[in-house]
């Protein structure tokens, strides 16, 4: 029997329905939940997710802008930019769009901005509070992770989870996400032996590494929920997962597909931050 299919897609357009209500109960108390996104030089993928955030803040009605600022910007201008972003009252969200070009640290980018505005969840604050349980704007990629897992009502709190991928993007802050609903957590990475040994055993197996069908079904316990984290494109072009959907569908209860199933929940989740953002404004 085939996996249940738990699709981002269709879950990301009913959170975004509530959102756009929530926006417009803010309007009429004189909010208007604002994003700043800066983006350095003219990666066509950065430029790619960058207008689908613009996109999709319009569709919910978040006042959004770009600053579209050119390779050979210095440090101390981005700093100086992001400054002028953080004293604005009417930016609630500001996002400096990765990778940066190599003369520009991205540490001291990341630790510019005023963590009542990060809405990536990437300030070392933000990270802090995550790991102690306290409020904080999470990760987008992982909180979209845990609330697609939620969404099926699959529960957590006693689960073994196993986060194949040790990125501070997604690996380590998706794997303390769950550890703080109560599951516990193995991680397996690059240096990993028999790493087999490790996943087979997972309930729950989140795949984060980026080599596409870097897994396949025999690496997937019997009834385990398979969430696929990659996105990478075959010789053909053809958008994969790093799980090979065809043969872990088979094996899995639950799965994520590639395309339509992690992707669309990140920029959903950076939304909400940025909703959440203006409420504490407000307040």
């Amino acid at each position: 029997m085939s996996a249940i299919i738990i699709s981002g897609k269709e879950l990301a357009k009913e959170k975004r329905i509530e959102m756009k209500k929530e926006v417009e109960t803010l309007k009429e108390k004189g909010i208007v939940p604002g994003l700043a996104v800066i983006l350095i030089g003219t990666d066509p993928a950065s430029q790619s997710y960058v207008r689908s955030k613009q996109k999709s803040c319009k569709e919910i009605g978040i006042h959004s802008e770009l600053d579209e600022l050119p390779e050979t910007t210095t440090e101390q201008q981005l700093l100086h930019k992001i400054n002028e972003l953080n004293k604005a009252e009417h930016i609630h969200g500001i996002l400096v769009q990765l990778p940066l070009p190599k003369h520009i640290s991205e540490k001291a980018i990341i630790e510019a901005i005023d963590p009542k505005k990060d809405v990536d969840g990437f300030h070392p604050i933000n990270i802090g509070r995550m790991m102690t349980g306290q409020e904080a704007f999470l990760p987008c990629t992982p909180y979209g992770i845990v609330e697609m897992i939620k969404s099926k009502d699959i529960s957590i709190e006693g689960k073994h989870v196993v986060v194949v991928g040790r990125s501070n993007i997604v690996g380590k802050p998706v794997g303390q996400l769950l550890l703080n609903e109560n599951a516990t957590v193995t991680y397996c990475h690059s240096r990993t032996k028999n790493m087999k040994e490790y996943t087979r055993k997972a309930d729950i197996l989140i795949v984060a590494v980026g080599k596409a069908h870097f897994l396949n079904e025999e690496f997937v316990k019997d009834g385990a929920v398979v969430i696929d984290v990659g996105v990478n494109r075959t010789e053909e072009g053809k958008l994969v997962g790093d799980v090979d959907f065809d043969g872990a569908k088979e094996v899995a209860s639950y799965i994520t597909p590639v395309p339509g199933g992690v992707g669309p929940m990140t920029i959903t989740m950076l939304l909400h931050n940025t909703v959440i953002s203006a409420k504490r404004h407000m307040k």
